[in-house]
């Protein structure tokens, strides 16, 4: 288990960085992944970058700083990437019930050609999706190898519940000893409702950083 993946479970089973406005610099898990966490009054940059570099890049005072457009625009720039959204980083542990219905006619589709699943086969392994009237739910190992779940509702569908209901389904979808993890970009907020009413816990802020084209 790669450093990040050890202090990822940690924070999803609530053992948190101490909040002293320090930063952790990782290496990356895999040249796919690298990113920016924002926890609590602490930060955690994952990136092959020199961390004597970071370092002085992030004034110890600012703890806004490794989410800042200055700090990323750099570090973009020195590993020859783009900064994607920033992301509410949310976390449903093993052994934890979703607290909505799971949907139900949930079939399982090996269809490619779907836009939400083209997208994930770009930044996840395994990836698998299922589909119910109106929505579709998928999971697949992201960041530092957790599994991570992303869901789309159609539009004619939208209102009733059914974006919760995936997100609660998305639970026996994995293995059951492992957190499964959900990226919501916080202005889509009938998303981060749905998932919050499934269950799922705030843990951080996330920017990945992603290669031009990907």
């Amino acid at each position: 288990m790669t450093d990040l993946a050890k202090l990822l479970d940690a924070a999803a089973h609530g053992e948190f960085p101490p909040a002293d406005g320090s930063l952790t610099v990782l290496p990356q898990p895999s040249p796919r992944a690298a990113g920016v966490l924002a926890f609590t009054a602490h930060s955690v940059v994952f990136a092959d970058a020199d961390p004597d570099w970071i370092r002085g890049l992030l004034p110890p005072d600012d703890l806004g700083a490794p989410l800042g457009p200055p700090f990323l625009s750099a570090l973009c720039a020195r590993t020859g990437r783009t900064a994607g959204s920033q992301d509410a980083l949310l976390a449903l542990r093993p052994g934890e019930t979703p607290r909505a219905a799971p949907a139900e006619g949930l079939r399982e589709t090996t269809d490619r050609a779907h836009p939400r699943v083209t997208r994930a086969l770009r930044y996840r392994d395994e990836v698998r999706a299922w589909t119910a009237p109106g929505g579709t739910v998928l999971v697949g190992r992201g960041v530092a190898g957790r599994w991570e779940v992303a869901v789309e509702v159609d539009a004619t569908a939208r209102g009733a519940g059914l974006g919760r209901a995936l997100a609660a389904a998305a639970r026996e979808l994995v293995p059951a000893d492992e957190t499964l993890w959900a990226q919501v970009a916080p202005g889509n907020a009938a998303s981060l409702r749905a998932f919050l009413a499934a269950g799922f816990t705030p843990v951080a802020a996330e920017v990945l950083l992603t290669y031009a084209g990907d």
